[in-house]
């Protein structure tokens, strides 16, 4: 069932989004986010320095997302990041440039627009005779491959279309829950449909969430536009001259029948998979069970015999336990050379043949076959284990189509392994196998926050799995254990202990390699059949390919990065990982979308290669095409694409010289160069921080490679996926929202205050509807209440601002002021909103409630206002621009307002009485409940106090206290003579000797005391928390705090008294216990009645 909620009534959201719609037009028919470049004659003469003093630029921009659907809410949520970045640099002055690039390169679409024609040709060109299809048998696969796509997808089917769990079996009824009418999608067939179709509605859905996006910048990629095309190949054509693009032996797809690479546009069957990369680990035979020795001894001539498991998780090899094989799997016995040979599936050994494994490539040396269920009892050597020997046991799950067929056992950290084992312990007789070979515990590897020691363990209790036939729950559990070990997990044994299980997986994988106790394995990621039905293998293949990870390189990439703003430690160790395992990367492919490889044009750029240095072509497109996102219309310059060689390029962007002859005038160039050099390099790039891992990285090495020093990246910030209502989106939960689906359920400010209320950090941020719904509610009330206040003051308060309030009032709105800005500042949106919007309303509230005897302060309320609605301007322009256009009367957009600038920081004295004011009424409060509580129990106050009846008129005393007791003293100065200024820290050995040396060791209130102001040392400072005087008269600020107290707590009277004068007086209403119970900011009070 979907978890989401349904909007009962919509009227305030629609007056919201009518609002909305009127300012997008605004905004749009004014082209107040077109952003250009100061004049040359303005810039003439300046300094770097000076020109960025006086003409402030702020660049950011995101991951251009690929054009095969509608924008999510997951991408809305990684453009709020720029979005409202954009809004608060426009505020600082800056000029803001936020352009948005329209991605189509790869294979994604090329792949869904293929199977709607072989769906054409098995349906109809209107599907009609699916129907008919569909009640006969599932077809199977044929020569020409198979009708549906493929279960399992590849790491490059990364599109909405194909990666996404839509529970839907054809393309066709993919294109329809787009709502797409089945009669258009036969359009689709052709892949550059999409690319009219989508980028649209792509434009109009940012629009309507009110983006400030620059759109004159805009393209599609790929060589459908060509000035884009001529881009790539000059960045391609000068990596291939520095030599960081380099031709050799690399994994590759590849069909043995056919004797070439089985590339995309070759396959029937698994579009977009691509080699997975294991590492096999050697497993000696130490000694064979009798049923194997009787099959395999005599058939091996003599040869060292290893069973050969494959791993993606190479750093757990320290916990196995033992080996799996599948009972029923055929096993075959391969000769690697005259000494040695491999125990593994003859479909793993047909990869291994194409990878140098074995002696003559495409020959598979096989000596004898055995079924598993003879292997079973087989004692192994296990490299790098704890239990340096383990035996072979059966495995009902092992599949003969992944992996090698063996499977290495470490129970700590798979589910799979940890619930098996534990199978068979509990019936081993049924499971024939003998009690000693599980003789064993999960041995600990790796340590996470959350699961502790032992993942796989943990995480089998919380989802309450019993058995290995709990598939579809160890399912879960094992991508559980796998992420939370990779993401979170350090290593507790081996070489690496200590270390991320990030930076010590690749390490380790090294380490096994180099002592010749494993080597590389790779197989397809899922099956690839080849239109001349083959099942493809991986083969080690010459191909073109980026050389990342090459010593100097990485090199000046991690001194880009040292340098760098990630707004963040965690998207910065991200980064430090990958760099430290990231190498060669294949740059070329044949199938799909994009710009052909200039000197090998069989091949065309990959998705992620073609994307690294983009940014750079958002400075100059308006000028070379203009809002043409196709490039097929020359822009403003009249440059033809012809007219931009490499040569006018790598003057444009690198400094190169200028082409002799010149393809067109100079000062054209010039015009680009210009704009080039005053926005870039960006300022800000945001993405979700698994790009890290890939694109992100890459980003970094091209810009290192192409570019001079002051024109690399200053910041890259990142943030994790988006859940909705606390899960993850899932169109098969029901629970997943588009970008326009968010819009027209809440409205773009609703919709935008709950992004921003999601989270900032790499965790995993959440959208909750209720938020959003209620931020419609709050924005309603908010317009119709500042909307009242301007429109008629005579209820406020004119003239001097004569009320201590308003004086708190001021200098809390200036405090607020200073604390959103530095939140908008550190990217913290979250934090921004809760003191900027939040926050700012909640003093206004306390305002108009203390001051509800005289009146609000009609300046003091207009500024408030106005200072709201420039706070808020980032996260929610259009009710920020409906109050300032209409309410507040300004002739010119907000857009173009400047951000409320104090000038100086708050009065901390009077911040910090307004805090004692709120925190003494809450005290007060709770007194008198504590009281009536005993009055309940059938208590009369406190033992020595006077009866009090709470429906008689009361009245209440307030003590207040000029000096701590004496013991408090005592206890601060221990830890003031046990503090260290150069550690900071508090030596809590010499505070316990302070004392016993005090006699106050065994006084029960020291130690909670000593506790408790540690903690305020931690949260304040030890300075401040050292200085234990008020910054103000308490007595002072009770007396105009009284009429409020009175009024709110229905007192007839209320007095205040030192501690030294009420101590004096004698009689009922003065109770020495409540009295001495003041301390110097935390008055005591004792009710009465009158």
């Amino acid at each position: 069932m979907a978890n989401t909620i349904e909007l009962a009534q919509t009227g305030k959201r629609d007056y919201l989004i009518s609002l909305e719609q009127k300012y997008q037009a605004r905004w749009r028919d004014e082209g107040l986010f077109e952003t250009n470049a100061p004049s040359k004659e303005e810039l003439q003469g300046l300094s770097p320095a000076e020109i960025k003093e006086k003409y402030p630029k702020w660049f950011g921009n995101f991951p251009y997302p690929y054009m095969n659907g509608s924008l999510h809410l997951g991408h809305a949520f990684t453009i709020s990041k720029i979005e409202f970045s954009a809004g608060y640099q426009r505020l600082l002055g800056k000029r803001v440039l936020f352009p948005h690039g329209l991605h189509a390169t790869g294979m994604p679409i090329k792949a869904a627009s293929d199977k709607v024609q072989r769906e054409i040709e098995m349906f109809g060109e209107d599907f009609e005779r699916y129907e008919e299809a569909a009640a006969e048998e599932k077809p199977k696969v044929s020569g020409n491959g198979p009708a549906v796509p493929a279960p399992v997808v590849g790491k490059a089917t990364k599109g909405k279309v194909a990666a996404k769990a839509t529970g839907l079996t054809y393309q066709f009824q993919i294109m329809e829950s787009m709502g797409i009418p089945r009669s258009e999608v036969k359009k689709f067939a052709d892949p550059h449909y999409w690319l009219s179709y989508f980028p649209p509605i792509c434009v109009k859905d940012n629009d309507a969430m009110g983006n400030r996006i620059d759109w004159r910048r805009s393209f599609l990629t790929t060589d459908l536009n060509p000035y884009y095309d001529s881009f790539v190949r000059w960045q391609m054509n000068k990596l291939h001259q520095l030599g960081k693009i380099k031709f050799g032996e690399r994994y590759t797809i590849y069909s043995p029948k056919d004797g070439q690479p089985c590339m995309d546009h070759d396959r029937s069957d698994g579009e977009g998979v691509g080699p997975q990369e294991y590492v096999a680990l050697k497993m000696q035979v130490v000694e064979f069970s009798p049923a194997a020795k009787a099959v395999v001894e005599g058939n091996v001539g003599g040869r060292k015999v290893y069973f050969v498991p494959a791993t993606l998780r190479p750093e757990t090899m320290y916990g196995q336990t033992n080996c799996f094989v599948g009972p029923n799997i055929k096993y075959g016995v391969f000769a690697v050379n005259d000494t040695e040979a491999y125990v593994c599936t003859y479909r793993s050994a047909r990869n291994m043949t194409f990878q140098g494994v074995f002696p003559v490539r495409g020959e598979i040396p096989q000596l004898t076959e055995v079924v598993g269920s003879a292997l079973v009892g087989t004692k192994l050597k296990a490299p790098l284990g704890v239990m340096s020997e383990v035996y072979v046991l059966p495995m009902e799950n092992v599949k003969d189509t992944k992996g090698t067929g063996v499977v290495t056992s470490v129970p700590s950290d798979s589910p799979d392994d940890y619930t098996t084992t534990s199978d068979l312990r509990k019936k081993a007789e049924f499971y024939k196998v003998d009690p000693k070979w599980l003789d064993f515990e999960p041995i600990s590897v790796l340590r996470t926050e959350k699961y502790g020691d032992l993942t796989a363990v943990a995480v089998c209790k919380e989802l309450k799995i019993q058995s290995q036939k709990d598939i579809k729950q160890l399912t879960e559990a094992k991508e559980i254990a796998y992420k939370e070990g990779f993401y979170n997990g350090v290593m507790t044994i081996g070489d690496f202990k200590g270390e991320s299980v990030q930076e010590a997986k690749p390490k380790v994988r090294a380490q096994l390699i180099k002592m010749g106790l494993a080597f590389p394995y790779a197989e397809p990621e899922s099956m690839v059949i080849s239109r001349s039905a083959d099942e493809c293998v991986v083969a080690l293949m010459d191909q073109w390919y980026l050389d990342y990870g090459e010593p100097v390189w990485r090199a000046q990439t991690e001194e880009l990065l040292a340098g760098m703003n990630t707004w963040g430690s965690e998207t910065r160790n991200l980064f430090e990982a990958t760099l430290a395992w990231l190498n060669q990367w294949a740059c070329a492919r044949t199938y799909g979308l994009g710009s052909k490889l200039p000197w090998d044009p069989q091949f065309l750029v990959e998705s992620l290669s073609d994307s690294t240095i983009y940014m750079a072509y958002y400075t100059v497109s308006h000028l070379l095409h203009g809002p043409d996102i196709t490039g097929h219309t020359v822009g403003p310059l009249g440059v033809t694409v012809e007219q931009m060689t490499d040569e006018t390029w790598e003057y444009i962007f690198c400094n190169g010289p200028w082409p002799n002859p010149e393809p067109f005038p100079k000062d054209k160039a010039d015009a680009m160069k210009h704009e080039f050099n005053y926005f870039y390099p960006f300022d800000m790039r945001s993405s979700g921080k698994d790009l890290v891992q890939n694109n992100l990285t890459f980003l970094l090495y091209n810009h290192v490679a192409i570019f001079p020093e002051d024109k690399r990246p200053l910041g890259i910030r990142t943030n994790g996926h988006l859940m909705i209502n606390g899960q993850k989106m899932s169109k098969s939960k029901g629970n997943s929202l588009t970008l326009r689906g968010g819009i027209e359920k809440f409205g773009a400010d609703a919709m935008r205050l709950t992004l921003a209320d999601a989270g900032d950090g790499v965790e995993d941020a959440n959208f909750d509807e209720k938020t959003a719904n209620a931020n419609i509610l709050r924005l309603h009330t908010l317009l119709g209440w500042c909307e009242e206040m301007l429109k008629d003051d005579s209820k406020l308060r004119h003239g001097p601002k004569s009320s201590y309030h308003d004086r708190v009032f001021e200098e809390e709105i200036i405090d607020l002021i200073n604390i959103t800005k530095s939140h908008y500042e550190a990217t913290s949106f979250k934090d921004a909103l809760k003191y900027g919007f939040y926050e700012l309303q909640n003093i206004r509230d306390w305002y108009r409630e203390v001051t509800s005897d005289v009146g609000m302060h009609a300046d003091l309320v207009k500024y408030w206002i106005r200072v709201s609605t420039l706070l808020i301007t980032p996260v929610a322009p259009h009710f920020a621009e409906h109050i300032w256009t209409e309410f507040l009367k300004e002739p010119k957009s907000i857009q173009l307002a400047r951000w409320p600038e104090p000038g100086r920081a708050a009065d901390r004295t009077v911040i910090e009485a307004g805090v004692y004011m709120r925190t003494t009424l809450k005290m007060i409060r709770d007194a008198e409940t504590t009281l009536l509580k005993k009055l309940q129990k059938g208590k009369k106050g406190k033992a020595d106090g006077p009866s009090f009846d709470p429906k008689l008129p009361k009245s209440v005393r307030i003590y207040v206290a000029s000096r701590f007791p004496e013991w408090q003293d005592s206890c601060v100065q221990a830890i003031r003579d046990s503090y260290s200024v150069e550690t900071d820290k508090v030596d809590d050995v010499k505070v316990r000797a302070i004392l016993t040396e005090n006699e106050m060791i065994k006084d029960k209130r020291a130690m909670p005391f000593i506790q408790a102001f540690k903690k305020r040392m931690s949260e304040i400072g030890a300075t401040n928390a050292f200085r234990r005087t008020l910054p103000f008269s308490e007595s002072e600020i009770l007396a105009e705090f009284l009429p409020y107290l009175k009024k709110s707590l229905n007192l007839v009277d209320a007095e205040v008294l030192s501690v030294e004068v009420a101590l004096q007086q004698a009689g009922p209403g003065f109770t020495p216990t409540i009295i001495e119970s003041s301390e110097p900011g935390s008055p005591a009070f004792e009710y009465r009645n009158v």
